[in-house]
């Protein structure tokens, strides 16, 4: 049944503004290629981007053997520091793997270097059960085949991958640019470098316990206050006082 003729302009001008609205819609749908989100993508704070994490990890060093077996001093000094590094951080057993397969003639060279390094770690207080001795396959007899130490420690690292980048600096996504937000990689070296320079990764969790006092300086400025006397240290820049003179005064 058609409409009153009455009702035929008010039909008309509600399929017109039907219309309208749908291409109104349309239109603000063919403004946004993909999802709206608010807010970052990811954070701004390079310490959330690139947190520096406790966890276990490996330390090594390497004891490359000559032909008679010797430690050359070079050498001794390395494995004096690593196995102080081990005696105050290490976790379980240092672990001393030697080559096995090497060229004609340095089997008996590899054995002596062993002792030598077994002979190092007595000295510095390193007992035999904290030792354990193994071998590794050499794949080429030809190049040189270190003796390899090793234990476990906790070490201060990033979890994030440094040289990603989801965005290009240049011409990139004008929505990125809009937002003035720092690019990814921003502080992740520096991140690395602090973890890798910290010498006790506790340091970065909490500070350490004060020290012992220096009981005679503390006394004499004690004894200065009670004459009436400025207990600081007197310092002149002229050329004729040392900062080791007065503070051992």
């Amino acid at each position: 049944m058609n409409p009153p003729a009455s009702l035929r302009p008010v039909r008309a001008r509600q399929a017109a503004a039907l219309a309208a609205m749908s291409l109104v819609a349309a239109l603000l749908g063919a403004c946004h290629s993909g999802p709206v989100t608010t807010g970052s993508v990811y954070p701004t704070d390079y310490r959330a981007r690139h947190p520096i994490v406790l966890a276990d990890g490996t330390r090594s060093l390497d004891v490359f053997v000559n032909g008679s077996g010797h430690v050359d001093p070079r050498q001794t000094a390395d494995i004096d520091a690593f196995l102080l590094e081990y005696r105050r951080y290490g976790r379980g057993a240092l672990l001393v793997e030697l080559p096995r397969g090497v060229a004609p003639g340095l089997g008996a060279a590899v054995e002596r270097s062993a002792a030598a390094i077994r002979r190092i770690g007595a000295e510095g207080g390193l007992s035999a059960r904290d030792v354990v001795v193994s071998g590794y396959p050499v794949a080429n007899p030809a190049l040189a085949a270190p003796i390899r130490l090793s234990f476990q420690r906790m070490e201060a690292k990033v979890t994030s991958q440094c040289g990603l980048w989801p965005q290009d600096l240049g011409v990139g996504d004008p929505v990125f640019n809009m937002r003035n937000e720092p690019y990814w990689n921003l502080g992740c070296s520096m991140q690395k470098t602090v973890a890798a320079q910290v010498a006790d990764p506790v340091d970065l969790v909490r500070g350490r316990p004060e020290g012992r006092i220096d009981t005679v300086r503390r006394t004499q400025d004690i004894g200065k206050l009670r004459e009436g006397k400025d207990p600081s240290t007197a310092w002149r820049q002229d050329g004729q006082t040392s900062v080791k003179s007065q503070v051992a005064n």
